[in-house]
Protein backbone atom coordinates (compact mmCIF):
# COMPACT_ATOMS: atom_id res chain seq x y z
CA UNK A 1 0.00 0.00 0.00
CA UNK A 2 1.13 3.81 -0.40
CA UNK A 3 0.19 5.21 2.58
CA UNK A 4 -1.64 4.46 6.11
CA UNK A 5 -4.90 6.68 6.98
CA UNK A 6 -6.49 6.16 10.13
CA UNK A 7 -9.89 7.29 11.17
CA UNK A 8 -10.28 9.01 14.20
CA UNK A 9 -13.00 11.19 15.90
CA UNK A 10 -15.30 10.75 19.62
CA UNK A 11 -17.84 7.83 20.12
CA UNK A 12 -20.85 6.32 18.21
CA UNK A 13 -19.68 9.08 14.94
CA UNK A 14 -19.63 6.08 12.52
CA UNK A 15 -15.77 4.91 12.39
CA UNK A 16 -16.46 1.12 11.62
CA UNK A 17 -19.23 1.45 9.54
CA UNK A 18 -16.51 3.94 7.48
CA UNK A 19 -13.91 1.88 7.88
CA UNK A 20 -16.37 -1.30 6.79
CA UNK A 21 -17.13 0.45 3.84
CA UNK A 22 -14.10 1.40 2.48
CA UNK A 23 -12.35 -2.18 3.15
CA UNK A 24 -15.46 -3.31 1.29
CA UNK A 25 -16.36 -6.05 4.10
CA UNK A 26 -18.15 -6.69 7.26
CA UNK A 27 -14.82 -6.80 9.52
CA UNK A 28 -15.13 -4.06 12.05
CA UNK A 29 -18.39 -4.65 14.65
CA UNK A 30 -21.09 -2.03 14.54
CA UNK A 31 -23.58 -1.16 17.11
CA UNK A 32 -25.63 1.75 18.22
CA UNK A 33 -23.93 1.36 21.72
CA UNK A 34 -20.87 4.28 21.78
CA UNK A 35 -17.44 2.94 22.09
CA UNK A 36 -17.72 -0.50 20.41
CA UNK A 37 -14.14 -0.54 19.29
CA UNK A 38 -11.39 -0.61 21.72
CA UNK A 39 -8.38 -1.79 19.47
CA UNK A 40 -7.16 -0.39 16.58
CA UNK A 41 -7.33 -2.75 13.65
CA UNK A 42 -5.91 -2.52 10.24
CA UNK A 43 -7.49 -3.22 6.68
CA UNK A 44 -6.71 -2.62 2.98
CA UNK A 45 -8.99 0.21 1.33
CA UNK A 46 -9.74 0.82 -2.02
CA UNK A 47 -11.72 4.18 -2.81
CA UNK A 48 -12.37 4.56 -6.55
CA UNK A 49 -9.05 3.95 -7.27
CA UNK A 50 -7.18 4.36 -4.77
CA UNK A 51 -5.40 1.63 -2.56
CA UNK A 52 -4.37 2.64 1.13
CA UNK A 53 -4.28 0.85 4.57
CA UNK A 54 -7.19 2.13 7.00
CA UNK A 55 -6.77 1.65 10.95
CA UNK A 56 -9.97 1.56 12.81
CA UNK A 57 -9.45 3.22 16.04
CA UNK A 58 -11.32 3.52 18.97
CA UNK A 59 -13.67 6.80 20.06
CA UNK A 60 -11.29 9.11 21.64
CA UNK A 61 -12.24 10.49 25.21
CA UNK A 62 -11.18 12.28 28.05
CA UNK A 63 -10.30 9.76 30.58
CA UNK A 64 -7.33 8.96 33.29
CA UNK A 65 -4.29 7.19 31.63
CA UNK A 66 -5.29 4.00 34.33
CA UNK A 67 -8.34 3.57 33.34
CA UNK A 68 -9.84 1.19 30.17
CA UNK A 69 -11.05 4.39 28.44
CA UNK A 70 -7.37 6.32 29.35
CA UNK A 71 -5.95 2.57 28.01
CA UNK A 72 -8.16 3.07 24.67
CA UNK A 73 -7.28 6.74 24.04
CA UNK A 74 -3.14 6.04 24.07
CA UNK A 75 -3.77 3.05 21.42
CA UNK A 76 -5.94 5.71 18.94
CA UNK A 77 -2.69 7.95 19.58
CA UNK A 78 -0.55 5.61 18.41
CA UNK A 79 -2.45 4.88 15.60
CA UNK A 80 -2.53 8.51 15.20
CA UNK A 81 1.59 8.65 14.92
CA UNK A 82 1.84 5.75 12.81
CA UNK A 83 -0.45 6.86 9.91
CA UNK A 84 0.40 9.45 7.23
CA UNK A 85 -3.09 10.90 7.18
CA UNK A 86 -6.35 10.83 9.67
CA UNK A 87 -9.62 11.01 8.44
CA UNK A 88 -11.21 12.76 11.18
CA UNK A 89 -15.11 12.30 11.38
CA UNK A 90 -17.55 14.36 13.17
CA UNK A 91 -21.51 13.54 13.65
CA UNK A 92 -22.99 15.95 11.21
CA UNK A 93 -26.72 15.30 12.62
CA UNK A 94 -25.92 15.69 15.95
CA UNK A 95 -23.49 18.51 15.94
CA UNK A 96 -20.34 19.44 17.63
CA UNK A 97 -19.22 18.82 21.36
CA UNK A 98 -16.31 20.00 23.50
CA UNK A 99 -14.73 16.38 22.64
CA UNK A 100 -14.48 17.59 18.97
CA UNK A 101 -13.17 20.79 19.57
CA UNK A 102 -10.26 19.26 22.12
CA UNK A 103 -9.38 16.55 19.37
CA UNK A 104 -9.47 18.97 16.52
CA UNK A 105 -6.14 20.68 18.47
CA UNK A 106 -4.67 17.82 19.18
CA UNK A 107 -4.77 16.76 15.70
CA UNK A 108 -3.30 19.98 14.73
CA UNK A 109 -0.77 19.69 17.20
CA UNK A 110 0.63 16.43 15.53
CA UNK A 111 1.26 18.41 11.99
CA UNK A 112 0.11 15.86 10.08
CA UNK A 113 -2.16 16.24 7.27
CA UNK A 114 -6.15 15.74 8.61
CA UNK A 115 -8.93 15.25 6.65
CA UNK A 116 -12.66 16.45 8.02
CA UNK A 117 -15.21 14.37 7.76
CA UNK A 118 -18.73 15.06 8.37
CA UNK A 119 -20.53 12.08 8.20
CA UNK A 120 -24.36 11.28 8.39
CA UNK A 121 -25.03 14.00 6.62
CA UNK A 122 -27.48 12.22 4.44
CA UNK A 123 -29.80 13.13 7.91
CA UNK A 124 -32.42 15.50 7.74
CA UNK A 125 -31.09 18.65 9.90
CA UNK A 126 -27.65 17.93 9.24
CA UNK A 127 -26.70 21.19 7.69
CA UNK A 128 -26.43 23.02 10.86
CA UNK A 129 -23.86 20.29 12.25
CA UNK A 130 -21.77 20.17 8.71
CA UNK A 131 -21.49 24.16 8.99
CA UNK A 132 -20.43 24.19 12.34
CA UNK A 133 -17.63 21.78 11.32
CA UNK A 134 -16.22 24.84 9.34
CA UNK A 135 -15.13 26.05 13.09
CA UNK A 136 -13.01 23.56 14.10
CA UNK A 137 -10.26 25.15 11.78
CA UNK A 138 -9.43 22.11 9.64
CA UNK A 139 -10.25 23.10 6.26
CA UNK A 140 -13.81 22.31 4.44
CA UNK A 141 -15.42 19.01 5.94
CA UNK A 142 -16.23 16.37 3.64
CA UNK A 143 -20.00 15.89 3.88
CA UNK A 144 -21.02 11.45 3.49
CA UNK A 145 -22.49 8.90 4.53
CA UNK A 146 -20.81 5.52 5.66
CA UNK A 147 -23.67 3.34 5.82
CA UNK A 148 -25.37 4.94 2.38
CA UNK A 149 -21.95 5.18 0.57
CA UNK A 150 -22.52 8.79 -0.28
CA UNK A 151 -19.62 11.19 -1.49
CA UNK A 152 -17.42 8.74 -1.38
CA UNK A 153 -16.08 10.56 -4.59
CA UNK A 154 -15.48 13.63 -2.75
CA UNK A 155 -13.77 11.92 0.16
CA UNK A 156 -11.46 10.31 -2.03
CA UNK A 157 -10.68 13.84 -3.91
CA UNK A 158 -10.12 14.95 -0.32
CA UNK A 159 -7.18 12.21 0.69
CA UNK A 160 -5.81 13.17 -2.44
CA UNK A 161 -5.04 17.06 -2.11
CA UNK A 162 -4.08 15.94 1.68
CA UNK A 163 -1.79 13.37 0.41
CA UNK A 164 -0.80 14.40 -2.69
CA UNK A 165 -0.94 12.62 -5.89
CA UNK A 166 2.32 11.30 -5.68
CA UNK A 167 1.65 9.02 -2.89
CA UNK A 168 -1.63 8.63 -4.08
CA UNK A 169 -1.02 7.56 -7.29
CA UNK A 170 2.54 5.47 -7.35
CA UNK A 171 4.06 4.76 -10.40
CA UNK A 172 3.97 1.02 -11.46
CA UNK A 173 8.15 1.30 -10.33
CA UNK A 174 6.88 2.09 -6.99
CA UNK A 175 5.17 -0.71 -6.41
CA UNK A 176 6.31 -4.02 -5.55
CA UNK A 177 5.03 -6.93 -7.48
CA UNK A 178 4.69 -10.48 -6.12
CA UNK A 179 4.60 -13.60 -8.07
CA UNK A 180 2.60 -16.24 -6.78
CA UNK A 181 3.54 -20.17 -8.07
CA UNK A 182 0.02 -21.57 -8.05
CA UNK A 183 0.54 -24.70 -10.35
CA UNK A 184 0.93 -26.73 -7.05
CA UNK A 185 -2.17 -26.46 -5.70
CA UNK A 186 -3.86 -28.88 -3.28
CA UNK A 187 -4.94 -32.55 -4.21
CA UNK A 188 -2.37 -32.05 -7.37
CA UNK A 189 0.02 -34.60 -8.18
CA UNK A 190 0.48 -38.01 -8.20
CA UNK A 191 -1.44 -39.39 -5.41
CA UNK A 192 1.30 -41.63 -4.16
CA UNK A 193 3.88 -38.58 -3.51
CA UNK A 194 3.90 -37.09 0.09
CA UNK A 195 4.91 -33.40 -0.43
CA UNK A 196 7.40 -31.90 1.79
CA UNK A 197 5.83 -29.04 4.50
CA UNK A 198 6.85 -25.46 3.40
CA UNK A 199 8.24 -24.00 6.12
CA UNK A 200 8.03 -20.30 3.99
CA UNK A 201 4.20 -20.09 3.98
CA UNK A 202 2.65 -17.60 6.14
CA UNK A 203 1.06 -19.16 9.13
CA UNK A 204 -2.48 -18.30 10.32
CA UNK A 205 -3.06 -18.63 13.79
CA UNK A 206 -6.08 -17.84 16.16
CA UNK A 207 -5.91 -17.53 20.10
CA UNK A 208 -9.55 -18.19 21.84
CA UNK A 209 -10.37 -19.03 25.01
CA UNK A 210 -12.06 -17.63 28.01
CA UNK A 211 -12.43 -14.18 28.86
CA UNK A 212 -9.49 -12.64 31.05
CA UNK A 213 -7.07 -15.97 30.20
CA UNK A 214 -4.60 -13.25 28.71
CA UNK A 215 -4.80 -13.63 25.06
CA UNK A 216 -4.36 -10.00 23.97
CA UNK A 217 -1.51 -10.23 27.18
CA UNK A 218 -0.05 -13.39 25.07
CA UNK A 219 0.16 -11.51 20.99
CA UNK A 220 1.40 -8.50 23.01
CA UNK A 221 4.45 -10.23 24.43
CA UNK A 222 4.99 -11.98 20.96
CA UNK A 223 5.43 -8.60 19.69
CA UNK A 224 7.36 -6.84 22.00
CA UNK A 225 4.88 -4.23 22.76
CA UNK A 226 1.68 -2.94 23.90
CA UNK A 227 -0.26 -3.76 20.57
CA UNK A 228 -3.70 -5.01 22.25
CA UNK A 229 -4.97 -3.04 24.85
CA UNK A 230 -5.01 -5.10 27.59
CA UNK A 231 -6.11 -5.02 31.58
CA UNK A 232 -7.42 -6.48 34.69
CA UNK A 233 -11.16 -6.13 33.77
CA UNK A 234 -12.87 -9.12 32.02
CA UNK A 235 -14.03 -8.87 28.41
CA UNK A 236 -11.78 -5.76 26.91
CA UNK A 237 -11.40 -7.51 23.60
CA UNK A 238 -14.23 -7.51 21.28
CA UNK A 239 -13.32 -7.34 17.67
CA UNK A 240 -11.02 -10.13 16.29
CA UNK A 241 -7.97 -8.20 15.64
CA UNK A 242 -5.26 -9.56 13.25
CA UNK A 243 -1.16 -8.73 13.20
CA UNK A 244 1.41 -9.83 12.00
CA UNK A 245 5.07 -10.74 12.79
CA UNK A 246 8.16 -12.57 11.96
CA UNK A 247 8.85 -15.92 14.02
CA UNK A 248 12.71 -17.55 13.04
CA UNK A 249 11.95 -16.08 9.47
CA UNK A 250 8.38 -17.31 9.12
CA UNK A 251 5.53 -14.72 8.37
CA UNK A 252 3.26 -15.55 11.42
CA UNK A 253 -0.52 -13.76 11.38
CA UNK A 254 -2.31 -14.33 14.47
CA UNK A 255 -6.03 -13.26 15.59
CA UNK A 256 -6.97 -11.92 18.83
CA UNK A 257 -10.35 -12.71 19.72
CA UNK A 258 -12.93 -12.51 22.21
CA UNK A 259 -13.18 -14.29 25.32
CA UNK A 260 -16.18 -16.64 24.72
CA UNK A 261 -18.58 -16.96 27.44
CA UNK A 262 -21.02 -20.14 28.13
CA UNK A 263 -23.97 -19.99 25.99
CA UNK A 264 -26.66 -18.81 28.13
CA UNK A 265 -24.63 -16.46 29.69
CA UNK A 266 -24.40 -14.46 26.54
CA UNK A 267 -27.44 -11.86 26.51
CA UNK A 268 -26.49 -8.64 25.06
CA UNK A 269 -26.11 -8.07 21.15
CA UNK A 270 -22.53 -6.76 21.28
CA UNK A 271 -21.29 -9.79 22.75
CA UNK A 272 -22.79 -12.11 20.46
CA UNK A 273 -21.48 -10.40 17.47
CA UNK A 274 -18.20 -10.45 19.71
CA UNK A 275 -18.38 -14.59 19.66
CA UNK A 276 -19.87 -14.85 16.16
CA UNK A 277 -16.32 -12.58 15.03
CA UNK A 278 -14.47 -14.89 16.92
CA UNK A 279 -15.81 -18.29 15.18
CA UNK A 280 -15.40 -16.74 12.07
CA UNK A 281 -11.82 -16.35 13.05
CA UNK A 282 -11.70 -20.10 13.84
CA UNK A 283 -12.77 -20.80 10.95
CA UNK A 284 -9.81 -18.39 8.31
CA UNK A 285 -7.03 -19.95 11.03
CA UNK A 286 -4.83 -23.01 10.46
CA UNK A 287 -3.42 -23.14 13.89
CA UNK A 288 -6.05 -22.37 16.56
CA UNK A 289 -4.08 -22.21 20.30
CA UNK A 290 -6.89 -22.45 22.92
CA UNK A 291 -5.77 -20.60 26.10
CA UNK A 292 -6.24 -21.98 29.52
CA UNK A 293 -5.86 -19.99 32.37
CA UNK A 294 -3.73 -22.61 34.41
CA UNK A 295 -4.95 -21.36 38.24
CA UNK A 296 -8.52 -22.63 36.79
CA UNK A 297 -8.14 -24.50 33.99
CA UNK A 298 -10.56 -27.17 32.80
CA UNK A 299 -13.37 -25.25 33.23
CA UNK A 300 -16.74 -26.87 31.25
CA UNK A 301 -16.55 -23.83 28.70
CA UNK A 302 -12.68 -24.61 28.23
CA UNK A 303 -13.42 -28.25 26.93
CA UNK A 304 -16.32 -27.20 25.00
CA UNK A 305 -14.21 -24.45 22.76
CA UNK A 306 -11.73 -27.04 22.56
CA UNK A 307 -14.34 -29.53 20.95
CA UNK A 308 -15.78 -26.75 19.01
CA UNK A 309 -12.32 -26.02 16.98
CA UNK A 310 -11.44 -29.53 16.42
CA UNK A 311 -15.40 -29.64 14.94
CA UNK A 312 -14.29 -26.93 12.74
CA UNK A 313 -11.47 -29.17 11.79
CA UNK A 314 -8.41 -26.80 12.90
CA UNK A 315 -5.32 -28.27 14.22
CA UNK A 316 -5.32 -26.85 18.11
CA UNK A 317 -2.62 -26.05 20.67
CA UNK A 318 -3.48 -25.82 24.77
CA UNK A 319 -1.58 -23.22 26.04
CA UNK A 320 -2.02 -23.10 29.86
CA UNK A 321 -1.21 -19.01 30.72
CA UNK A 322 -0.02 -17.55 33.93
CA UNK A 323 2.26 -20.11 34.59
CA UNK A 324 4.33 -17.36 36.93
CA UNK A 325 1.41 -17.64 39.59
CA UNK A 326 1.83 -21.65 39.83
CA UNK A 327 3.83 -22.68 43.13
CA UNK A 328 4.19 -26.30 43.02
CA UNK A 329 4.89 -26.64 39.54
CA UNK A 330 5.80 -30.34 38.82
CA UNK A 331 2.24 -31.40 40.60
CA UNK A 332 -0.13 -29.11 38.59
CA UNK A 333 1.58 -30.08 35.51
CA UNK A 334 1.37 -33.75 35.84
CA UNK A 335 -2.45 -33.41 37.37
CA UNK A 336 -2.90 -30.94 33.56
CA UNK A 337 -1.91 -34.00 31.54
CA UNK A 338 -4.13 -36.39 33.47
CA UNK A 339 -6.58 -33.98 33.08
CA UNK A 340 -6.01 -33.69 29.12
CA UNK A 341 -6.11 -37.40 28.69
CA UNK A 342 -9.07 -37.66 30.81
CA UNK A 343 -11.05 -35.23 29.42
CA UNK A 344 -10.51 -34.60 25.89
CA UNK A 345 -10.48 -38.40 24.33
CA UNK A 346 -11.36 -37.06 21.25
CA UNK A 347 -7.77 -35.09 20.95
CA UNK A 348 -5.27 -37.32 21.84
CA UNK A 349 -1.76 -36.24 21.73
CA UNK A 350 -2.83 -32.89 21.62
CA UNK A 351 0.30 -30.52 22.56
CA UNK A 352 -0.49 -28.86 25.93
CA UNK A 353 2.50 -26.10 27.14
CA UNK A 354 2.62 -24.09 29.89
CA UNK A 355 3.43 -20.91 29.31
CA UNK A 356 3.44 -17.15 30.97
CA UNK A 357 2.12 -14.51 28.85
CA UNK A 358 3.15 -11.88 31.42
CA UNK A 359 7.11 -12.59 31.51
CA UNK A 360 7.42 -14.26 28.00
CA UNK A 361 8.43 -17.69 29.54
CA UNK A 362 7.60 -20.81 27.83
CA UNK A 363 6.70 -18.84 24.15
CA UNK A 364 9.32 -20.45 22.28
CA UNK A 365 8.15 -23.42 22.92
CA UNK A 366 4.54 -22.70 22.43
CA UNK A 367 5.36 -21.43 18.73
CA UNK A 368 7.34 -24.73 17.98
CA UNK A 369 4.49 -26.73 18.87
CA UNK A 370 2.25 -24.88 16.43
CA UNK A 371 4.42 -25.33 13.89
CA UNK A 372 4.63 -29.31 14.70
CA UNK A 373 0.94 -29.36 14.51
CA UNK A 374 0.28 -27.43 11.76
CA UNK A 375 2.74 -29.80 9.98
CA UNK A 376 0.67 -32.58 10.93
CA UNK A 377 -2.28 -30.79 9.75
CA UNK A 378 -0.95 -30.34 6.45
CA UNK A 379 0.16 -33.97 6.06
CA UNK A 380 -0.17 -36.31 3.53
CA UNK A 381 -0.03 -40.27 2.60
CA UNK A 382 0.68 -41.75 -0.17
CA UNK A 383 -2.01 -44.50 -1.27
CA UNK A 384 0.28 -47.20 -1.18
CA UNK A 385 1.11 -47.02 2.71
CA UNK A 386 -2.65 -46.26 3.26
CA UNK A 387 -3.25 -49.59 1.39
CA UNK A 388 -0.68 -52.12 2.96
CA UNK A 389 -1.50 -50.04 6.61
CA UNK A 390 -5.54 -51.06 6.07
CA UNK A 391 -4.87 -54.63 5.03
CA UNK A 392 -2.89 -55.25 8.37
CA UNK A 393 -5.36 -53.47 10.32
CA UNK A 394 -7.61 -55.83 8.96
CA UNK A 395 -5.83 -58.88 9.82
CA UNK A 396 -5.32 -57.87 13.67
CA UNK A 397 -8.51 -56.79 14.27
CA UNK A 398 -11.23 -58.02 11.30
CA UNK A 399 -14.75 -55.74 10.69
CA UNK A 400 -17.38 -57.06 12.52
CA UNK A 401 -19.89 -59.49 11.45
CA UNK A 402 -22.95 -58.03 11.23
CA UNK A 403 -26.61 -59.95 10.78
CA UNK A 404 -23.89 -62.92 9.76
CA UNK A 405 -22.11 -61.12 6.79
CA UNK A 406 -18.88 -59.70 7.20
CA UNK A 407 -18.00 -55.98 6.06
CA UNK A 408 -15.29 -56.07 4.02
CA UNK A 409 -12.55 -52.96 3.74
CA UNK A 410 -10.93 -53.25 0.26
CA UNK A 411 -9.20 -49.38 -0.77
CA UNK A 412 -8.15 -46.83 0.80
CA UNK A 413 -6.79 -43.19 -0.28
CA UNK A 414 -6.57 -39.61 1.36
CA UNK A 415 -8.69 -37.85 -0.22
CA UNK A 416 -7.65 -33.99 1.44
CA UNK A 417 -5.21 -32.93 4.00
CA UNK A 418 -6.21 -29.85 6.24
CA UNK A 419 -7.30 -31.38 7.90
CA UNK A 420 -6.36 -35.40 6.87
CA UNK A 421 -9.52 -37.06 5.59
CA UNK A 422 -9.89 -40.12 4.41
CA UNK A 423 -12.22 -42.74 1.97
CA UNK A 424 -12.68 -46.31 2.32
CA UNK A 425 -14.45 -48.23 0.06
CA UNK A 426 -16.21 -51.13 1.18
CA UNK A 427 -19.44 -53.48 1.71
CA UNK A 428 -22.20 -52.13 3.63
CA UNK A 429 -20.97 -48.38 4.65
CA UNK A 430 -23.93 -48.28 6.68
CA UNK A 431 -23.83 -50.91 8.61
CA UNK A 432 -19.82 -50.64 9.90
CA UNK A 433 -20.01 -49.49 13.55
CA UNK A 434 -18.72 -46.81 14.91
CA UNK A 435 -16.05 -48.24 17.16
CA UNK A 436 -14.69 -49.40 14.44
CA UNK A 437 -14.07 -46.16 12.66
CA UNK A 438 -12.60 -44.91 16.05
CA UNK A 439 -10.47 -48.23 15.94
CA UNK A 440 -9.07 -46.96 12.12
CA UNK A 441 -8.34 -43.24 13.60
CA UNK A 442 -7.08 -44.29 16.24
CA UNK A 443 -4.55 -46.38 14.09
CA UNK A 444 -3.63 -43.87 12.09
CA UNK A 445 -2.69 -41.51 14.88
CA UNK A 446 -0.28 -43.87 16.20
CA UNK A 447 1.03 -45.43 13.10
CA UNK A 448 1.77 -42.20 11.32
CA UNK A 449 2.22 -39.81 14.15
CA UNK A 450 -0.89 -38.04 13.67
CA UNK A 451 -1.26 -36.55 16.92
CA UNK A 452 -4.25 -33.56 18.16
CA UNK A 453 -5.36 -33.10 14.45
CA UNK A 454 -8.78 -34.27 13.65
CA UNK A 455 -8.63 -36.95 11.12
CA UNK A 456 -11.79 -37.75 8.99
CA UNK A 457 -12.72 -41.12 7.67
CA UNK A 458 -15.55 -41.74 5.44
CA UNK A 459 -17.13 -44.95 3.93
CA UNK A 460 -17.95 -45.56 0.66
CA UNK A 461 -20.12 -48.76 -0.77
CA UNK A 462 -19.52 -49.72 -4.40
CA UNK A 463 -22.02 -49.18 -6.66
CA UNK A 464 -24.54 -53.05 -7.45
CA UNK A 465 -24.59 -53.09 -11.38
CA UNK A 466 -27.53 -55.55 -10.64
CA UNK A 467 -29.45 -53.18 -8.30
CA UNK A 468 -32.95 -52.45 -9.04
CA UNK A 469 -32.87 -55.13 -11.46
CA UNK A 470 -36.00 -57.91 -11.65
CA UNK A 471 -34.75 -60.98 -10.71
CA UNK A 472 -35.50 -63.80 -13.76
CA UNK A 473 -38.06 -66.54 -12.43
Amino acid sequence: MSFTVAIVGRPNVGKSTLFNRLVGKKLALVDDTPGVTRDRRPGDARLMGLTFTIIDTAGLEEADEESLQGRMRAQTEAAIDEADLSLFVVDAKSGLTPVDTALAEMLRRRGKPVVLVANKSEARGSDSGFYDAYTLGLGEPTPISAEHGQGMIDLRDAIVAAIGEDRAYPTKEDVAVTNVDVSQAEGEGDEDDEPAYDETKPLRVAIVGRPNAGKSTLINRFLGEDRLLTGPEAGITRDSISVEWDWRGRTIKMFDTAGMRRKARVIEKLEKLSVADALRAIRFAETVVIVFDATIPFEKQDLQIVDLVLREGRAAVLAFNKWDMIEDRQAVLADLREKTDRLLPQARGIRAVPISGQTGWGLDKLMQSIIDTDKVWNKRISTARLNRWLETQQIQHPPPAVSGRRIKLKYMTQVKARPPAFMISCTRSDALPESYTRYLINGLRADFDMPSVPIRIHFRSADNPFEGKKRRT
